[in-house]
């Protein structure tokens, strides 16, 4: 998890460097929306996204304390992936992108 002294002092700046690339905001999608999600969810869900690329940022959102991954014991494995009590406080963030992309779109 990061420290406040290597987050930028800019809240704006924060949030863009925690959730700030298509894929991280696609992921957090999918979790706000669909709740929880196995790894061959989201790549069936979110466009184009490589496997490396997913399970980089993935861990970076673990890291970073905005979901949660919980290993079930069982063979093969199976891993769930879920928002993290402080990642369910994005929803009104994501819910406010969903908002203007939707009257974006419905005023071209």
């Amino acid at each position: 998890m990061l420290t406040k002294d290597e987050l930028p002092e800019c809240p704006v700046a924060t949030t863009v460097q925690l959730i700030g690339n298509k894929w991280k905001l696609l992921i957090l999608r999918n979790l706000i929306y669909k709740d929880k999600q196995r790894f061959t969810d989201f790549l069936k869900t979110v466009p184009a996204i490589s496997k490396r690329v997913l399970t980089d940022n993935l861990r970076s959102l673990e890291n970073n304390g905005l979901i949660e991954r919980e290993i079930f014991a069982e063979v093969p494995p199976r891993v769930e992936y879920s928002l993290s009590p402080l990642g369910k406080t994005l929803k009104p963030v994501l819910d406010a992108m969903w908002r203007w992309g939707t009257d974006y779109k419905n005023n071209l």
